[in-house]
């Protein structure tokens, strides 16, 4: 098949398809082609410097090679394949494999998954999680990927204790084995452990932070112990550079997105961003963006240190899921939100309604159809039902879903995301807010050096209200 492009499609965010007062005149969008030069070279010089380092992830060749060559060599001398990590660590693992692998793929047999093992991501730490997943896999037959870019995170620390300990018991000396640790090329205890205890492990770029770090040897382990074409997704990727490499805004997907939710955000106080997602198979991409939007760009302060206080709340939906859970709220709710339906014109695999005897009205329009054409027709409704309300939309459209277009789409979001933090003025790559609650929960923990934390927290707590 022949590799295509995905497409942007901003149709409903236009006041001549909504009305005036909920949409954005065309004038209004044209004022930004000026600022996106501007812009554009700032993005040009970090590329080029090397200052943010998630455009050039497509092109890092020796990693590619090294990733292949341990991949092709271990992924038949496992049965199962876990992540452990979090946020930035996790959230791109699990949309790579959800997005381009079977929806039931930990169910299929090994036969039927060409010898590659299960992939598990333990996003979290809650202890029956953690306790119960124990109970479905076998340590001995399990390589445990074990990512954290500064090596103390405290969730995959805790993570890492108790399968190192659980390994120990299980292997002995031989433990190292099945652990590969991914965190940053010379610093943190991880390092220090793989440097050690001489385990496998791969390097995240300093220049790129975890939200942005899908592309990486994060990511892409992941993607080759799935079988999935590491090739194919950073040729997408690196497409989609080539493609938003231009000033020209109407001509550049990523920074057109950014200067519609910009202006829905700041001129039409749309602070709510829904990604909706009309295939439940990309469905976890939109998990990832309520990261890398909400992480990237909800900041207080601006780069000159005056306070701001700004950033849209993204919101995640699956159609038609959603339709029966939110849609009601999207459009006789408040007018606060815009919307993005993720959508395909090619699915893998479909289905025809069969014929059913009798004479049955409620049942005879389906009949003969294909369920993608269902499924189809109840996402145009639903943009339809919402621009009659003058509810903003728009529609990034995946002729198949494949790893060339799954590449195309994590590239384009990133710099659609590093255009708008240049657009509100304020850190894309920083993340203050997040790293204030890391000291706290260290220092209730009894970490050095944060006690102060403690004595503030607990004081705090003293005035807790509770029925």
């Amino acid at each position: 098949m022949k590799n295509k492009q995905i497409t942007f499609d901003y149709t409903n965010m236009l006041a001549d398809a909504i009305g005036g007062e909920h949409g954005l005149s065309m004038a209004e969008v044209k004022e930004y082609e000026e600022p996106a030069g501007e812009y554009h070279r700032i993005m040009k010089a970090d590329r080029e410097t090397e200052r943010i380092g998630f455009f050039n992830l497509p092109f890092h060749k020796q990693t590619l090679r090294r990733i292949k060559e341990y991949t092709d060599g271990n992924y038949n001398k496992f049965e199962n394949f876990v992540v452990l990590g979090i946020g930035g660590s996790a959230l791109g693992n699990i949309a790579i494999v959800s997005s381009l692998r079977h929806p039931y793929y930990n169910l299929l047999s090994g036969k039927e998954r060409r010898g590659y093992p299960r992939v598990f991501v333990l996003d979290n730490i809650d202890p029956e999680l953690i306790v119960n997943f124990l109970d479905i896999i076998n340590p001995k037959k399990t390589l445990f990927n074990v990512i954290s870019k500064s090596g103390s995170t405290a969730e995959t620390a805790a993570q890492f204790l108790i399968f190192v300990d659980l390994l120990k018991k299980k292997l002995g000396k031989k433990f190292t084995r099945n652990i590969v640790i991914t965190t940053d090329p010379e610093k943190g205890d991880l390092r220090a452990i793989s440097e050690e205890y001489k385990i496998q492990s791969f390097d995240i770029p300093p220049n790129v932070g975890g939200r942005f770090s899908v592309l990486s040897s994060v990511g892409l382990l992941t993607a080759g112990f799935a079988g999935i074409n590491i090739n194919l997704l950073l040729s997408g990727a690196a497409d989609m550079l080539k493609r938003c490499n231009t000033p020209i805004l109407f001509k550049n997907p990523a920074y057109l997105n950014a200067v519609l939710h910009y202006l829905m955000d700041m001129k039409l106080r749309k602070n709510i961003s829904v990604m909706m997602s009309y295939s439940s198979q990309l469905f976890s991409w939109a998990d990832w963006y309520r990261q890398l939007w909400a992480e990237s760009l909800g900041k207080n302060t601006d780069l000159q240190g005056k306070p701001v206080s700004v950033g849209q709340t993204p919101v995640n939906a699956l159609g038609v899921t959603d339709q029966h859970s939110q849609v009601q709220l999207y459009t006789e709710g408040p007018n606060d939100k815009v919307f993005t339906f993720l959508t395909v014109e090619k699915y893998r695999k479909d289905i025809k309604l069969p014929k059913f005897k009798g004479d049955y009205s409620s049942l005879d329009y389906l009949q003969g159809k294909r369920l993608s054409q269902l499924f189809d027709a109840e996402m145009r409704a639903t943009e339809y039902a919402l621009s009659q309300q003058q509810r903003p939309s728009c529609r990034v459209i995946f002729p198949n879903i494949s790893e060339y277009t799954v590449g195309q789409f994590i590239m384009m979001y990133e710099i659609q995301t590093a255009f708008a933090g240049l657009l509100y003025n304020i850190d894309a790559f920083d993340q203050p807010g997040v790293e204030a609650g890391k000291r706290a929960t260290y220092g209730l923990l009894g970490r050095d050096g944060y006690a102060d934390e403690v004595k503030k927290i607990l004081e705090k707590e003293k005035k807790r209200a509770v029925v």
